[in-house]
């Protein structure tokens, strides 16, 4: 989720464990764990390939976190001695707000890494987008109502925050039935096809939980399409778009190409671009590509044969044709002859602003 929602969801749990005896700097210590495991952003893993794959991996796993909250809990005791506040009542504090990021970015379609050391397979259930006010905004009402009722009405005051902490939950778990309608008109499309038991994936649309974006993985590309949870069709309209994943194949033993399909959970595309597309100098986040703040060159001054095709593999989990937000040069075609290269990111296009509009009016309209 985006670092706003982790800071008011981190503020409002240490209000709950200790806002009546610390006041509001229960809320900021909660506030600062809740940023703490995307600070893994800051470190640089060697190219864009490894920060994209690594990021939510050691610094979101609950065994870690779980073993450096009571080290961090006995610093800020310590630090906060006259204020109030148990050992206990911090380390319970600094625990909850550490582990519920992680817990909370599981829920986006990313792929968060819960479980290392033992297994790192990234977590991604996607029933929410990155970005969901109807999940922060509850939290931040709780939070703002508890932080000013919190002297002259302390009983309301936890009833706000807990409304938000409430409500919020509550929303997640209507995320999970509504991806699973978007599941089910999946099922029904395919059933009876030859695309029955495809890989497939229903996300969000930005900013709501009624449209979603069905992707379906075919042999010859993916099928893209949406579906509103006021369709009166009940089935998906998907478009085909190609993908030659043929050009991989030279590439199936590269560390790029195999960390990309498995992050990706197999949800990629491939194809040639022209040399003159444009790629980032480092690890382009998705916010300084919304921004505009990517620097950027040639793919022809990266690659080792001037006259050479860039090979780009693309992540089908987030964004949408053509405006996808991690795509990556991981190889180069010369003739017949394709071999990988240092990866590069190629920064997304900005959708236009229209597009908003276009999924309100999908939500109630399904094109019929």
């Amino acid at each position: 989720m985006d670092s706003l929602t982790h800071v008011v969801l981190g503020a409002a749990i240490g209000t709950a464990v200790l806002g009546r005896k610390v006041g509001p700097k229960a809320a900021l210590w909660g506030a600062a764990c809740a940023t703490l495991p995307d600070l893994d952003v800051l470190i640089p893993y060697g190219d864009p390939v490894r920060d994209f794959t690594f990021h939510r991996a050691a610094s979101h796993s609950l065994f870690w976190l779980t073993l450096a909250a009571p080290l961090l809990a006995w610093a800020i005791a310590r630090l906060l001695r006259q204020a109030g506040g148990t050992f206990r009542e911090w380390w319970l504090l600094t625990w909850l707000a550490l582990v519920t990021h992680p817990l909370l970015d599981a829920f986006t379609v990313y792929g968060t890494q819960l479980l290392l050391p033992f297994s790192d397979h990234p977590v991604g259930l996607g029933s929410v987008f990155i970005i969901d006010p109807l999940f922060t905004v509850p939290l931040a009402v709780g939070l703002v109502a508890a932080m000013r009722l919190r002297t002259r009405a302390p009983a309301s005051a936890r009833r706000w925050n807990t409304a938000g902490l409430a409500l919020a939950s509550l929303y997640l778990g209507w995320s999970v039935f509504a991806q699973s309608q978007a599941q089910a008109a999946i099922e029904r499309t395919l059933a009876a096809t030859p695309l029955a038991g495809a890989p497939a994936l229903a996300t969000p649309a930005p900013f709501n939980t009624l449209l979603w974006r069905v992707v379906v993985m075919d042999t010859d590309g993916y099928r893209e399409g949406y579906y509103s949870l006021f369709d009166d069709s009940g089935t998906v309209r998907l478009e085909h778009h190609p993908s030659d994943n043929a050009l991989l194949e030279p590439l199936r033993g590269d560390w790029t190409v195999q960390r990309l399909a498995w992050f990706t959970k197999g949800f990629y595309a491939a194809g040639t671009a022209d040399a003159s597309v444009r790629v980032a100098s480092g690890s382009a986040s998705s916010v300084s590509q919304l921004l505009g703040l990517v620097e950027t060159a040639a793919a022809a001054d990266s690659l080792p044969a001037r006259d050479g095709q860039p090979v780009v593999m693309t992540d089908l989990r987030m964004g949408q044709t053509p405006w996808f937000v991690f795509s990556f040069v991981v190889g180069e075609r010369e003739g017949n002859t394709v071999r990988p290269v240092t990866p590069r990111q190629v920064p997304s296009q900005r959708p236009p602003v229209t597009l908003l509009s276009w999924y309100g009016t999908r939500i109630w309209n399904d094109g019929k």
